[in-house]
């Protein structure tokens, strides 16, 4: 929901309701001011619409690069212009973030109604494991919760083969805190010798309120403060001399951001995005380094 601006210019009535919007969206904005429409979000079709035509051509992209059999190209990070450079930063153990934008046939930037997409790609370098023994780990024997530290709570819920869904209790912070209660579907797919990748999906989003105590309950799906509507994460993973390589691609859907604030909350959620990611990819590399070498030893 944007802020309406009641004069017909950027003046101090329309920079009053962008702070109220920015106060309302912490929480603390003061009653009887327009906090409650400020921090109301609704997810629309024309918004979903959108998102799935994003998806659509990104998966499209991803599914043309993962069909090059015998390419030595895998890796995301391989198709692009800085590639060669790219790898010998990540094999010195140094992790890579980079911001992903999507455009359609006619090289434009599709638009999102209502909405903004927030894609990232980052890969980390997990020294001195097999791949058997890093998807191993990640298949279940290493549950989430273990791996990343946005997680605090994490289950199988079905699992078949090489497919699960998954509960996550996911915990994100930016300017404050948010929780959520989600659903993922998850695939993991052999693509030849020393390679594999997954696939997650988000079924199920429900953010927190009142999190953490007695009045916990979930706020309705798409009707919320609107931070986080819908996530995949697009993985893959290959064996190098120096260990395996790990590699995510994020893409998430929230609510737009007036435009009046974007040169200031722009920014915040950019750096959030990437620290987030980093931390992700940090601490999944430090655990897998020390946990899948002992869930599966390596052949002897």
């Amino acid at each position: 929901m944007e802020v309406m601006a009641v004069t017909a210019h950027g003046g101090p009535v329309r920079w009053w309701g962008a702070l109220i919007f920015l106060l309302a969206l912490a929480g603390v904005a003061p009653t009887g001011w327009s906090r409650a429409a400020a921090m109301e979000a609704d997810l629309h079709t024309e918004t979903i619409v959108a998102w799935e035509h994003y998806i659509a051509l990104t998966e499209a992209r991803i599914d043309a690069e993962l069909a090059l059999e015998g390419d030595e190209r895998f890796l995301a990070q391989d198709f692009r212009d800085d590639a060669a450079e790219a790898r010998r930063a990540l094999l010195t153990g140094a992790v890579r973030i980079d911001r992903l934008q999507t455009r359609d046939a006619d090289g434009d930037q599709p638009d999102v109604p209502k909405g903004a997409i927030h894609h990232w790609l980052g890969r980390v370098l997990v020294p001195g494991v097999t791949l058997d023994q890093l998807m191993h780990a990640v298949m279940g024997a290493v549950p989430p919760h273990e791996l990343q530290p946005d997680v605090l709570e994490s289950r199988i819920l079905e699992q078949e083969g090489n497919s699960r869904r998954v509960f996550l209790r996911l915990r994100r912070e930016a300017m404050f805190t948010v929780h959520y209660h989600t659903e993922h579907d998850v695939l993991f797919t052999r693509r030849g010798d020393g390679r594999w990748s997954s696939l997650s999906v988000a079924t199920r989003i429900a953010e927190l309120e009142d999190a953490e105590t007695a009045d916990e309950r979930e706020k309705p799906i798409g009707n919320d403060r609107g931070f986080l509507w819908r996530l995949n994460s697009y993985w893959r993973y290959q064996q190098v001399d120096e260990g395996v390589i790990v590699e995510c691609e994020s893409v998430s859907l929230s609510r737009s951001v007036p435009a009046m604030l974007r040169w200031m909350i722009g920014p915040i959620i950019n750096r959030t995005a990437r620290e987030t990611l980093t931390a992700t990819l940090t601490s999944m590399s430090d655990v897998l380094q020390e946990r899948a070498p002992l869930e599966l030893p390596a052949a002897e």
